[in-house]
């Protein structure tokens, strides 16, 4: 066996479990495919759990697998091998840059004299429902309790039923938010039009520029939502613009409350 990556004859090796003596030899059997594995693909293929694959690498010198994988492609400078890991490296890089561009983007469209209208409708409304759908609901939630910390009267709902008929009952003093990544939640929609023929305040937390909640809501703020998305097959792109503007808000309610 090769020392590596590890000095086998070290004190360091007998307080090696067996688990993790077995994972070390594995390692050294595999050493050309383990650069190219993730944490959880060596976990399959060695039988082991990632924990203690995490614990291994910590005992021999390394923060974490992906630490350990930089130091094997040193340290075997097989052209394979460095290619593979350079796209993952690259594709992370881009998954990053993809975030970082989506909240920047996000709080260069924030305008501070609508945060100020916002704020202060939230302060002076007697009650605030909060409405959101699918993967919204989790900024809903987290907005709700907030203002409920500050001793605001708030309420979210996400039931497409309940949210039709509340919107109908809302009072002159009461506030609604929608939150809605798109802007055209069918009962999100239908709940802004029957909140604007009341003349009920609204603010609308949506990344759809030209949508129709958009278009409905008293106060818009926009989030920019970049055109990549690493789950293309399904309806869950990332909601990182609208946390962003939502915790910006709610910063901005607690400062001028002190």
């Amino acid at each position: 066996m090769s020392n590596l990556i590890f000095d086998i004859t070290s004190d360091k090796y007998q307080t090696l479990s067996e688990s993790e003596r077995y994972l070390l030899e594995y390692i050294y059997r595999n050493m050309e495919h383990i650069p190219t594995m993730s944490i959880v693909k060596l976990s399959e293929e060695a039988n082991v759990s990632t924990a203690t694959i995490v614990r291994l690498m910590k005992k021999i010198g390394h923060e974490g697998f992906t630490s350990f994988k930089y130091n094997m492609k040193d340290k075997l400078k097989t052209s394979d091998n460095i290619e593979a890991i350079d796209e993952i490296d690259m594709n992370i890089k881009q998954a990053i840059k993809k975030n970082e561009v989506e909240v920047l983007n996000t709080i260069q469209m924030l305008n501070t004299g609508t945060i100020e209208d916002a704020i202060q409708k939230i302060y002076d409304a007697e009650k605030v429902y909060i409405f959101a759908r699918g993967f919204s609901e989790m900024i809903a939630n987290e907005m709700t309790i907030k203002l409920q910390i500050t001793g605001k009267n708030c309420e979210m709902h996400d039931d497409p039923n309940i949210i039709r008929v509340i919107s109908r009952k809302l009072k002159e003093k009461e506030l609604a938010i929608f939150i809605s990544l798109n802007g055209e939640t069918e009962e999100l929609v239908e709940a802004a039009k029957n909140l604007k023929i009341k003349s009920i305040s609204t603010i609308t937390l949506t990344a759809g520029v030209d949508s129709t909640l958009a278009k409905l809501s008293e106060i818009t703020f926009l989030g920019y939502k970049g055109a990549h998305s690493f789950f293309p097959d399904y309806e869950v792109r990332s909601r990182l613009p609208l946390q962003v503007i939502a915790r910006i808000i709610l910063d901005a309610y607690v400062i001028r409350r002190v």
